[in-house]
Order: C-alpha cells, then sequence, then structure tokens
C-alpha cells in the first residue's frame, strides 16, 4: 500500500484543484454514452475534468499521459411504490422544479485510481495527501457541466425587471378598477385580458396562429399611446410575482418591483384577488405537462418495441424532439452511417480531436452515430433489477448532451430550451457538418443531400437570363386548387357552417381536409410565374418577367419540405391543415434543368444603368407586410430576396430570416461594380460572413459557385477562371436517374414550429419504424400523408 501512496505522491502535479470557471465533467463519458450507473463507472480526469467509461479511459490515459482519476460508481436505489409526484412549476425535465419524470435514485461510492495498473484509494480516506481530497471535494461539490448547461438553458428565459417599471408614469384619470366582470374596452371578450399600467385601459390580448386568443386589441393601444407595461387580469392574486407582466417595448414577460403601488393607484386591492386565468408561462408548462409523451401511438394502438443497432431512442432533453426526429432519420442514410460509424472509429475520432472533445463536432457526431447505430444502448428499460413492464416501449436509450451542446455553439436559438423548427436545424447540421469536412469534401456526407438549381428568366423582349445556386432541400408549395376530394370539401364547408349557425361544434371525426398529389406539389415548383420589377436589360426598363426553375443535379437523398404555414384572411399566419398524398416511389426526371437552349438570346450583362444590378422591391408586397407589424427594411429585404414573387413567399422568407445578424443591415444602392445584394444575402444565408461573401464575389465576378469555391480557396484566381470551373463544380455534386424511394418521414404535430412535438417514421429491413424520443417501434399505420419533412433516397439501378 505504502508504495502505491508514493505512485500517487510522485503524481501530484498532475492533480488540478478545479476553479468555478472550470467545466467538470462527471455525469457522462465524452466520447460514449456511458454513466457512473454503466458496468464499470465513470472516470474523470483529474487534470482536465472530462469523464471516461471503464472501456475508454485508457485511451485518455495514452493521448494526454494524465495517470489519476476520480472514479465515481452508481448503484440504484429502490423506488418506493408510493413515491408522491412532484407537480412541476418550471417547464423543465431533470431538474429542481421541473417534471418528476420518476427517474431512479442511486448511491455513490468512490474511488481514487491511478493508470495505467489501476491502483486504488478509497475515498474519503484521512491518508490522502490534502491536494487529492481538496480537489476531488471540489469536484463532488459543483454542479457538472452537463447539467449546468441544461439549467442555463432552462432559466435563461428568466423573468427580467423590465427597464419601464422604476420609471412608469401613470394617468390620473379617475379610472377605478373593479375587481370582477371585466371586458375588452373594444370588443365583446371577457378572457385573456390586459390591463394597461399607464391609463388604465383593459384590453384583450393578441390573435394566437389559430386564430384564438384575443383580437390584438392591447397591441393596437400600445401602438397608437406608446404606453409599455400591461398586466393580465386574473393572473393577479397576493403572490403578485406570479402575476403575467408584459413589456411592448421589450417584447417579453417582465418583473414588475412596483407591481403593487400601480395596482393601487387605480384602486386595485391585489391581496384580494383570485386567480382566474393561467399565466402565459404557465399555459405552456400546462400544455407540457398534459402532453402524455409515452402514449403518443399511432391510432391509439401499442407499439411493437424494436431493440438492436440502429433502433436507439434518443431521450428528450426538454424540448429536443426537433433534434431526435432529425438525427434519427439523417444517420439512416448511408452517407452519414459511412462517415461517422462504418469508415470511424470512436477511438480515431478521440485521437484526432482537440484538448477537449466535448466541442469537437466530428468527434460528438462519431459518438452520437455510434450510439445510435451500434445497438449498446437499445435495450428495455430496468427498473428496481426488472424489466419495466409499465411501458413495453421503453428503452434506456440515449442522451443527445453533448452532441447538442456542440452544434447549437454556433447557433444561439438551439442552445435555448425552446422548440425549433427541424428543417432550420437540418439546414444548420447540414451547413456545420460542410464545413468541418471542408478540407476532404470527398468525405463530407453533406454531399449527398446537397443538388443544383437552375431559374430561367424571361422578359418580353424574348430575351433570357439563367442564375444557379445549390441548396439541399426542395420547398414546395402546397396547391390547395389542387385537392382531390373537392366534392367532399364543399359538403363539409355547408355542415360547418350549418352548425356554427346553430351554435354547435364540428367533431373531429366530421373533419375533411383537403387531399393534394405529391405530383401538384412537384410542379408547382417548375410551374411558370411573373416575377414582378425586373430589370431588363435589354428594355432598360423595370417589367414583368416569367420565371421557370428545373434542377440541373439529382441528389443521393432528396429531401422535400412542405411549405404549410401561409397566409389567410387578414395577413393572420396559419399552418395549412392539409393531407399530401404521396408515393413510395416518385419520378422527378421530368424537373431536371435544360440549360440555355439553342436559338435563345441572353439578356445583355450590362444594361448601361446603374440601377440595373440592382433588383427594387415590389411596393405592394413592401406595404402589405408592413401592415403586419414588420419591420419596413426587413419587409424590403425580403421582397429583393424573393425576386418579388408575392406576398407569401415573401413572408415565408420573412418567417426564417428573422435571425438573420445582416438583417438590419441597410440596403445599400450598388455601383456598377460593386456586387448584387441579393447574392450577397444569398452567401449570407449558406452561412457565410457578410464581408467575405463580398470580397468573394468581386474576386468571381459576381458567379456565387466561384465565389462559393474562392471562400474555400481564397488563393485560386477564379474571377479569371473560365466557364469551365463551373462545370467542374457542379460535377462534385453527386447526380443520377430521377427515381427516389421514400425512406424518411420527419411529422409535427401542433400549430406552430415553436411547438408541438416531432416524431420521426424511417423505412428500415423492410418495414416502417416509429422513433418517438426513446420510444422505438414497429410502425403500423406511418402518416405519409401529415409530414413536414420526407426523406427520399435516389434508387441506383
Amino acid at each position: 500500500m505504502e508504495m502505491e501512496m508514493e505512485l500517487l505522491r510522485s503524481n501530484l502535479s498532475r492533480v488540478r484543484i478545479p476553479e468555478p470557471t472550470n467545466r467538470i465533467y462527471k455525469q457522462e463519458c465524452c466520447i460514449s454514452f456511458h454513466t457512473p450507473s454503466s458496468e464499470g463507472g465513470l472516470f474523470v480526469d483529474m487534470n482536465t475534468f472530462l469523464a471516461f467509461g471503464k472501456d475508454y479511459v485508457g485511451w485518455n490515459f495514452e493521448k494526454t499521459g494524465n495517470p489519476v482519476y476520480l472514479h465515481i460508481k452508481q448503484t440504484k436505489k429502490p423506488i418506493p411504490e408510493d413515491r408522491p409526484l412532484k407537480k412541476p412549476t418550471l417547464l423543465a425535465i431533470g431538474i429542481d422544479g421541473g417534471f418528476d419524470n420518476q427517474e431512479p435514485e442511486y448511491d455513490e461510492t468512490y474511488s481514487i485510481v491511478i493508470l495505467p495498473d489501476y491502483a486504488t484509494f478509497p475515498f474519503p480516506s484521512v491518508a490522502l495527501p490534502e491536494k487529492v481530497r481538496l480537489a476531488v471535494d471540489a469536484i463532488l461539490i459543483a454542479e457538472g457541466a452537463e447539467r449546468k448547461e441544461q439549467l442555463a438553458s432552462w432559466t435563461a428565459d428568466k423573468k427580467q425587471i423590465s427597464e419601464h417599471a422604476l420609471t412608469l408614469k401613470q394617468i390620473d384619470n379617475g379610472v377605478v378598477i373593479s375587481p370582477s366582470g371585466w371586458k375588452c374596452a373594444k370588443c365583446d371578450k371577457t378572457e385573456n385580458l390586459w390591463l394597461n399600467l399607464t391609463d388604465g385601459m383593459i384590453l384583450c390580448g393578441r390573435k394566437l396562429w389559430d386564430g384564438s386568443g384575443g383580437n390584438n386589441h392591447a397591441i393596437e393601444h400600445y401602438n397608437e399611446t406608446h404606453y409599455p407595461l400591461a398586466v393580465k387580469l386574473g393572473t393577479i392574486t397576493s403572490d403578485l410575482e406570479g402575476a403575467d407582466v408584459f413589456s411592448y417595448p421589450e417584447d417579453e414577460s417582465v418583473t414588475d418591483p412596483l407591481l403593487a403601488d400601480h395596482l393601487a393607484f387605480f384602486g386595485i386591492d391585489f391581496s384580494s384577488l383570485q386567480k382566474t386565468e393561467m399565466t402565459t408561462a404557465e399555459k405552456e408548462l400546462d400544455q407540457n405537462t398534459n402532453f402524455d409523451w409515452n402514449r403518443i401511438q399511432e391510432s391509439g394502438q401499442e407499439v411493437e418495441p424494436v431493440f438492436g443497432p440502429g433502433y436507439t431512442g434518443l431521450t428528450n432533453l426538454g424540448n429536443s424532439c426537433y433534434l431526435a426526429a432529425t438525427m434519427q432519420v439523417i444517420f439512416s442514410t448511408h452517407s452519414f452511417c459511412s462517415r461517422y460509424y462504418k469508415n470511424q472509429s470512436l477511438k480515431s475520432a478521440f485521437i484526432n480531436a482537440p484538448a477537449d472533445p466535448t466541442v469537437d463536432l466530428n468527434m460528438q457526431l462519431t459518438k452520437l452515430a455510434h450510439g445510435l447505430l451500434s445497438g449498446q444502448y437499445s435495450v428495455p428499460a430496468v427498473q428496481n433489477d426488472n424489466v419495466d413492464s409499465s411501458s413495453k416501449t421503453k428503452q434506456e436509450g440515449i442522451r443527445p448532451r453533448m452532441f447538442k451542446a456542440v452544434i447549437a455553439a454556433s447557433h444561439p436559438e438551439f442552445s435555448t430550451m425552446r422548440q425549433q423548427d427541424a428543417l432550420e436545424f437540418f439546414l444548420h447540421l447540414i451547413d456545420q457538418v460542410e464545413r468541418v469536412n471542408a478540407s476532404n469534401p470527398e468525405a463530407d456526407p453533406a454531399r449527398s443531400f446537397k443538388f443544383g438549381i437552375e431559374e430561367r428568366l424571361q422578359c418580353p423582349s424574348g430575351k433570357v437570363a439563367y442564375n444557379k445556386r445549390n441548396d439541399y432541400t426542395l420547398s414546395l408549395n402546397i396547391p390547395l386548387d389542387k385537392a382531390t376530394n373537392k366534392k367532399e370539401l364543399e359538403e363539409f364547408h355547408k355542415l360547418k357552417a350549418q352548425k356554427e349557425a346553430e351554435g354547435k361544434e364540428i367533431s373531429s371525426d366530421e373533419i375533411v381536409r383537403p387531399r393534394v398529389p405529391l405530383s401538384d406539389c412537384l410542379n408547382s415548383f417548375s410551374h411558370p410565374e411573373e416575377v414582378q420589377g425586373f430589370y431588363s436589360t435589354a428594355l432598360k426598363s423595370r417589367t414583368t418577367a416569367i420565371k421557370t426553375a428545373g434542377l440541373t443535379t439529382f441528389p443521393d437523398y432528396l429531401v422535400l419540405h412542405m411549405r404549410k404555414f401561409v397566409m389567410e384572411a387578414g395577413w393572420v399566419p396559419k399552418k395549412l391543415d392539409v393531407y399530401i398524398d404521396v408515393d413510395d416511389v416518385i419520378d422527378i426526371s421530368h424537373m431536371r434543368s435544360k440549360g440555355i437552349q439553342p436559338g435563345e438570346e441572353l439578356l445583355p450583362e450590362d444594361g448601361g444603368e446603374e440601377e440595373s444590378t440592382k433588383l427594387l422591391p415590389n411596393e405592394d408586397i413592401v406595404s402589405q407586410l408592413a401592415s403586419m407589424g414588420f419591420n419596413h427594411l426587413h419587409c424590403q429585404k425580403a421582397a429583393i430576396n424573393t425576386s418579388n414573387a408575392g406576398v407569401e413567399e415573401a413572408m415565408n422568407w420573412l418567417l426564417s430570416h428573422m435571425d438573420d445578424p445582416d438583417i438590419d443591415a441597410p440596403i445599400h444602392k450598388e455601383a456598377k461594380n460593386e456586387v448584387d445584394p441579393s447574392k450577397v444575402a444569398t452567401l449570407v444565408s449558406f452561412g457565410f460572413d457578410e464581408e467575405i461573401a463580398r470580397k468573394a464575389l468581386k474576386a468571381s465576378g459576381g458567379d456565387i459557385e466561384k465565389a462559393t469555391d474562392w471562400i474555400f480557396n481564397p488563393t485560386a484566381d477564379v474571377s479569371m477562371a473560365d466557364a469551365a470551373t463551373s462545370s467542374s463544380a457542379e460535377a462534385t455534386l453527386s447526380d443520377g436517374d430521377g427515381k427516389y424511394r421514400l425512406i424518411g418521414l420527419v411529422s409535427h404535430m401542433g400549430t406552430s414550429t415553436q411547438c408541438g412535438h416531432y416524431v420521426a417514421h424511417i423505412y428500415k429491413e423492410g418495414r416502417w419504424v416509429i422513433f418517438n424520443d426513446d420510444k422505438v417501434g414497429v410502425s403500423k399505420n406511418p402518416p405519409k400523408d401529415m409530414a413536414y419533412l420526407y426523406f427520399y433516397e435516389r434508387i441506383r439501378s
């Protein structure tokens, strides 16, 4: 024992006492999904504070030479059958105040281990050197990095004190608010009412996506008066901290430390009020509490569980179903499976990773791939040493915490616990994967989704222009006029109108939804459309051009995005309640672009006018968007970036680009020797910095593909390259026949992509399988007609 203790003393220089700023991993291996409760426990490197499972700690010793580790081993405690459920007070899972998801409790034991011979010392022990005891105490007391990041995500939305609360000026107009019987001053609404704390006006709240809520009278009052704060009536009780206070200038729920005084000004004694309405946060919490994740089944039937390689569930981290559904489909493709599982071992990824593998996307993608595809974690859940019989489809699954942290590092919105758009996440993932594989594009799995699009513009002169770009998804409009069940729809609308006149509601089994063939959605992509405000360099004036589009290449995997969010009467965004009739096999050969045809004459590149290089926004589109409350500059950019195609197209662009870093940058008037702002915006949408995009476009003569090549290889003189450069760049994209087979669906339930739930269905081994977070089972009725994203694989001859 004395020899081992001397060995420990000789390695004290490799032991660090962690500081408060250090990230300490002690809940999960950074290479695998092993935890302290896994066989062999977890080893925490006492120099880097990274954690490793028993099969991987030796790799870390080989790489770093760090010999001293804190070994943490957890043993499950029996769960009492009468354990009470805690009522959640925070929209969170697995943290204090969050949902009690019946996670088992553990006893923990600790020891100090020295590699390579695994000499072991029990902890606590007075025989250990003081530095070791202090280091271990600090590690055990500290909040684990994994848990700290999750807590930060949940509490990031904690209400702040309003900057307007302390300086609020109230108008003494004799208004006294009664304790009940409230009604909107401008309509008949008696719920969702807000009291303006400046003048005492009681007005209804905003109209929601689904048409519910108020009539926007409170926000309209703010727009007229700029009185900043309002409190939701029905949420005021003796516990003033629970009242729902909203700041219009700050556009968020806030805290008003002087709320008692502000209420007393209008004669309100808050101590006597009873709560009659939920706060905004409580409504969200209530929806999540009442959403029983374990009962989302197809047609209400039990799902036969599936276990083994490729059938591993992803535990929901809170609102991470958009990530889970997307990644399950991504790792069912040959390109991602080969790149991060078959052709790359965990050890090679770790050896090539930087000092901290938790921040390396390549390492974490490899870790996730091995976690999903190895089958190591796809086993039935165990409770109290017995297979959990209460939920036959429940499996242990894995928590993609480290992957979520690293993929979100370059996108602040994904680092929150809010629900996200699965399409936006897919595009962000592909962009990041392409970046990390830029030095070796042949190994880039993102290329399997990439394809070329060519747009043809013809002006009244008969001359044409061609624009080319690359994309990763084919975004499709849904032409409701092509519905195949128009007669049934007419009868349904008559029935609905009749029941509404009688004050009755339509039952769910009576609802008839439009059924639109996918073929019509695909045809709408290539269908000719008018482009208003197009500057013709042949006519030297602005005119209306006809635009058609086609694909220059067919990718290995074709992702179809259904545009289900449209504008209804009154310019209210709405999700289309529609079915898409899809075929398991489709042929898009007719969508291949033919390029410039014999006899066609190209529009002159130089129109002789400075403004010829710039598309002006259509003022009708801009004014209609602005009337909906959007920023005027943002509306102009939306019109320009959609070539003035229409209000709906501009609205879709605006909703998906609100968080662009340059959304508030001015639209500069471009001189002839400058670059086209729409092309800059295109490159920025690919994830490139605006200044780099401008420089690349100048160096490449305004060609987007050449500019992209220049960004990755700025030493190349692409401005002098000939047309062959564009052809060779296009040749790097995968291409083949236009026949595809459906292999995956990502479906969305809810009225907005920012709420609800995502589920994936994947065709594997001759059957459809549902992936609903950590539930994986045989799909009896895949919702092919309801998906948000469709994943097709090109059929290889």
